[in-house]
């Protein structure tokens, strides 16, 4: 009896979500249809570590360790997975080092092997790609072993309390969480915003980037605009020495008791094929509807693909669309039928100020504080970590 070897790899929002359903509604589909002595399917699922990070609440983890507990923010992904049966999914922690096309065959490199041993090989007839994307600080994205990044928030809760200036590098949301959490628990603390563009939050209409400037302002937070961080460096005392780079390409210097980077992404890709990606090392979607990706067989979902413009929904929405793509590509047609992917392009975006609002947009539609709090600002969603990991949204086909 053939198996066919599905692979998935990444297991944040995108890749959790797509091998729930596709393990509780692709596959029994799939083997129903087919002959009971012809074809098996099986789900592996590659993860780089082995706990699932609630990286949205980020900015309020490392303001403090009483405000949320990092035993929420951090669920091992194997419980969510106990349900399926080994002969149907399998779970392998560790990173993707290379991919051959060719024979089809992704080498994987154990993240928790201390050892020098050559990295094992893991077969593939379907791929779905869900590697989503990083940052340099470990604050915002697991490199590798989780604990890296539970020891960056613990360091960063330790040192605030002592700090007295504190410098946060990116305008984006990321940012503007971040200096409004530090600013509401320590006013007294020097804080400091680098946009490193001509205003903050940019994906948003600048009338809402002025608002959010406006709620910084008033917890006591300096903005600074056209300045980048272009490289930091701590000495033994802790004092962090920041070079900042202006619009006018002049350089300064700044030192401050604490340093935190959120200054944006970069896709994990580079263990693919330069012919699988866009210029900017996305993975290519070859249209938004199907979800297919540069070759046959291979998919793309979440912030690694070509189509994401970022955010919840592009995963979320996605996930349905892609599942009924590979099971009608697996069927040759004969099962299930298309379900478009039907991207929103409206401006979506809700960014807390401090744990008391802040400002967004749903749909076009500018929202009051009073609904940012409701949304996300009150406990950042960490009440929906253990369904994410469950793959609860994904429970009905």
């Amino acid at each position: 009896m053939a198996v066919h070897n599905i692979v998935v790899i990444g297991a944040s929002y995108a890749g959790l979500g797509t091998a729930h359903y596709l393990l509780r509604h692709t596959i029994p589909a799939l083997e129903k249809a087919s002959d009971s002595d012809s074809t098996t399917y099986k789900l592996t699922l590659i993860s780089v570590t082995t706990h699932f990070y609630h990286k949205v609440g980020a900015p309020r983890f490392l303001a403090s360790p009483d405000l949320i507990p990092l035993s929420k923010a951090f669920l091992p992904i194997a419980d969510g997975f106990q349900s399926y049966p080994a002969s149907t999914f399998n779970l392998i922690i560790g990173e993707a080092h290379s991919l051959n096309p060719t024979t089809q065959t992704i080498a994987i490199q154990k993240t928790y092997d201390s050892s020098s041993s050559p990295p094992s090989t893991v077969a593939y007839n379907t791929l779905i790609l869900a590697t989503g994307a990083s940052s340099d600080c470990p604050l915002w994205s697991i490199p590798g072993s989780h604990d890296r990044t539970i020891s960056a928030l613990k360091s960063t809760q330790s040192a605030l309390p002592t700090a007295k200036t504190v410098l946060v590098a990116g305008g984006g949301p990321a940012g503007v969480e971040t200096a409004g959490e530090i600013a509401s628990l320590f006013p007294k603390i020097d804080i400091t915003l680098l946009s490193g563009a001509d205003r903050l939050l940019t994906r948003l209409r600048p009338a809402i980037g002025a608002a959010a400037e406006s709620q910084l302002q008033a917890l006591g937070v300096k903005v600074v605009h056209g300045v980048r961080a272009k490289r930091a460096t701590s000495d033994v005392s802790g004092v962090t020495e920041v070079v900042l780079d202006n619009d006018d390409d002049e350089k300064s210097v700044k030192m401050v008791d604490l340093y935190i980077d959120a200054t944006g992404i970069r896709p994990n890709t580079a263990f693919l094929p330069k012919s699988w990606l866009t210029e900017k090392n996305y993975v290519i979607t070859r249209d938004t509807t199907s979800l297919r990706g540069p070759v046959e067989g291979v998919y793309a979902i979440g912030d690694v693909a070509g189509y994401s413009l970022g955010g919840a929904l592009d995963i979320v929405d996605a996930v349905r669309p892609l599942c009924a793509t590979i099971l009608q590509d697996l069927s040759k047609g004969k099962v299930g039928k298309a379900l478009p992917f039907k991207q929103s392009v409206t401006e979506t975006q809700l960014v807390p100020v401090g744990p008391s609002g802040g400002v967004g947009s749903v749909f076009g539609w500018r929202v009051p504080s009073l609904v940012v709090w409701g949304i996300k600002s009150r406990d950042y969603m960490i009440g929906m970590v253990p369904g994410v990991v469950g793959g609860d949204k994904f429970v009905k086909a």
